[in-house]
């Protein structure tokens, strides 16, 4: 298989690169790790006029630490991720899901920003973007704008992205004290995206929830968020009860589609066994287990 015709150009700042695709218009495609974009090009589903190069722009590969929140460089490697001392202090949760990206080989290559712009449907990137509220900063030959998580995945593999915008920065907000994580999914070879996943965090004051978030990917067009099983969890500790609502409410709240790799009933059954391990995972280790 070999990839269409086309141009090639290798972006030395920010301004080259999106100088470049404004000119181009909707035929550019930016080229980071290529993990997603080079397969697509060799079975020919997609047909650029020029790819736009940004490996080369420094600056867009770091994990810097601020007062209350961690910047992260949309060329940052997934390896990266999972390595850095300092997303595993603040976000253990990241590092244990970046861990079940594909494999090792794409994870020296593959970027935060080249997955969180692609939105593939069970990837993990998106859902811990949206389970940490992430802030992520787009440039163009316009300007500069930032967009919420959650206003950012619109629909399988759509973004709130025009063809000559570039994504060049992720925020996260460091979790509060005594907060616990889960991640939980199901493959079914190691590497492969998820039949289903959840992660989820507990944040707890003495034996009292106080914020719940539980974020899914694999059970839908887009990640999601729980909110309904969130605020059964906020004001009590978790106990049996709570954990069966959770589960129920996950379920009802999300609408997965039957294809080839499992039924639309599984995907529910397994995104409500999921969300009872991952959230009393959490609740352990928000108690300090």
């Amino acid at each position: 298989m070999k990839p269409p015709a086309f141009d090639y150009i290798v972006a030395s700042d920010c301004d080259t690169a999106v100088a470049a695709l404004a000119r181009a218009g909707a035929d550019a495609k930016i080229l980071a790790g290529g993990q997603s974009l080079m397969p697509m090009l060799n079975f020919r589903l997609l047909r650029p006029s020029i790819l736009v190069d940004i490996n080369r722009i420094p600056g867009l590969g770091f994990i810097e630490e601020m007062p209350d929140s961690v910047r992260i460089g949309a060329l940052t490697r997934h390896f990266q991720l999972e390595t850095s001392p300092l997303i595993g202090k603040h976000f253990p949760v990241l590092s244990y899901a970046v861990a079940h990206v594909g494999h090792l080989a794409i994870r020296n290559r593959g970027t935060i920003g080249g997955s969180l712009s692609h939105a593939d449907p069970a990837a993990e990137l998106p859902m811990m973007a949206l389970l940490l509220g992430a802030t992520l900063s787009i440039a163009s030959a316009a300007g500069s704008r930032t967009v919420a998580a959650r206003d950012f995945f619109l629909d399988t593999m759509t973004v709130d992205l025009d063809g000559t915008e570039l994504l060049t920065e992720i925020v996260l907000q460091k979790l509060p004290p005594q907060t616990g994580w889960g991640f939980e999914e199901i493959v079914r070879r190691q590497g492969d995206f998820a039949l289903a996943a959840v992660a989820a965090t507990l944040t707890l004051s003495g034996n009292e929830i106080v914020q719940a978030r539980i974020a899914l990917t694999g059970v839908g067009p887009t990640p999601l968020r729980a909110a309904e099983a969130e605020s059964l969890l906020v004001g009590h500790a978790f106990d049996e009860s709570r954990r069966r609502r959770a589960i129920e409410a996950v379920r009802e709240a999300i609408s997965p589609e039957t294809d080839l790799h499992a039924s639309a009933d599984l995907r529910r059954h397994l995104a409500g066994v999921l969300t009872g391990r991952a959230l009393a995972a959490a609740w352990r280790r928000g108690r300090g287990g």
